[in-house]
């Protein structure tokens, strides 16, 4: 277990703030020398414990860095992982108040329902695909507390994996029922096509990326539990939103799913 030294508390202190305040910081391998990843994820445990103390409600888990090119970018091997919270959940037909953001951008994601716990950190992807519920057409509304974005992997653990909020889709999906690998996703903002990819994006396949959270969750001891959402990563490249824009997003075999920025100010 990492050591929780004067330097993490700092920096976890400092983007509790930034949050609670929507107010962007320089990044925290700067400002307090969190350079390596098991303290990053120290100063996230941090903060998600201090949330949690003040009453948010945590449903499920984001994984982040997907995408090989942007794993190269970074210099790692492997994806991450930050909380999903019920307070920044969205859905169909929803005004998304652009005001609880610093500098949002959205991605298309698949999202997985957790049918039942999954404790085993060598489970099987056969396995997996068994305690899974259902599949839902998904976006994250990805935001960083760091200014300008000027990230590195540290800095995106540290700030919950980057993550802002999400919506979910309305018409739930078997796994067998639709290709998650080949499926086809168009992102739109206001009618224009704006991210275009497909499954295979996301590890190889949607389930590859949930099958190294289930896992690393497990080894955590902090095991997927039923009823959990699980978003499994971008099918295409994350953009910029603004007040006013309609995202839609259109995955193959889901119903499309679309919502609304409102206006930034209150």
């Amino acid at each position: 277990m990492t050591e929780i030294t004067p330097d993490i508390q700092a920096a976890a202190a400092a983007i509790f703030t930034a949050r609670e305040s929507l107010t962007q910081i320089p990044p925290v391998r700067e400002t307090h020398g969190i350079i390596d990843v098991e303290a990053a994820y120290a100063v996230q445990a941090l903060n998600t414990a201090r949330w949690i103390e003040a009453g948010r409600r945590p449903v499920g888990a984001k994984i982040g860095l997907t995408s090989k090119a942007v794993q190269d970018q970074l210099g790692v091997g492997e994806p991450d992982f930050g909380t999903l919270w019920a307070d920044y959940a969205f859905g169909e037909g929803d005004v998304v108040p652009l005001r609880r953001f610093m500098q949002p951008k959205v991605e298309a994601e698949i999202a997985f329902v957790i049918g039942r716990r999954i404790d085993d950190p060598q489970i099987s992807l056969t396995r997996l695909t068994g305690a899974i519920d259902c599949a839902y057409a998904a976006v994250e509304i990805v935001d960083s507390a760091i200014a300008a974005w000027n990230i590195r992997l540290a800095d995106t653990v540290a700030d919950n994996a980057s993550g802002g909020g999400f919506a979910l889709g309305t018409e739930p999906r078997r796994i067998g029922d639709v290709d998650l690998r080949l499926g086809g996703m168009v992102l739109t903002l206001n009618g224009r096509p704006a991210s275009i990819g497909v499954g295979a994006a996301c590890l190889g396949h949607p389930l590859n990326a949930t099958l190294w959270l289930a896992r690393r969750m497990a080894e955590l001891g902090r095991p997927l539990e039923a009823g959990e959402i699980v978003l499994s990563g971008a099918l295409g490249p994350m953009v910029p939103v603004a007040a006013g824009d309609v995202c839609t997003v259109e995955i193959q075999g889901f119903a499309p799913l679309s919502f609304v920025f409102g206006d930034k100010h209150p």
